[in-house]
């Protein structure tokens, strides 16, 4: 084991410990219970379906956030609030993420 390594999970055990001890809060995600699904989507500047395809929501699903008949879960809501934050990084990592090598060694993005 490396010392950046050791040095990284004693860090973390001092976190814990510190925790455990009542001197430190562990740290929470606030997550809001609604958020404007139609709002982010627009800041986008894409139609729905570029926006369920480009962010990996079905069309359906985010048709019906949109019209309030259901409100996604927490952690769709977490990721929702990232792209509102953040569109153009969150576009960004989402095409590097897509990126498949095939066995000649190309590059190419999928979706």
């Amino acid at each position: 084991m490396s010392k950046e390594v050791f040095n990284q999970i004693a860090e973390g055990l001092e976190e814990a410990l510190s925790v455990t001890r009542g001197e430190s809060s562990p740290y929470r995600l606030y997550v809001p219970s609604e958020v404007d699904v139609k709002a982010i989507r627009s800041k986008t500047g894409f139609s729905q379906k570029d926006f369920a395809s480009t962010f990996g929501f079905g069309l359906d699903q985010l048709k019906q956030w949109e019209q309030g008949r259901s409100r996604p879960v927490q952690a769709h809501r977490a990721y929702l609030l990232l792209i509102n934050d953040r569109p153009k990084e969150m576009v960004e990592a989402l095409r590097e993420i897509n990126m498949h090598k095939f066995d000649d060694g190309r590059r190419r993005a999928v979706g």
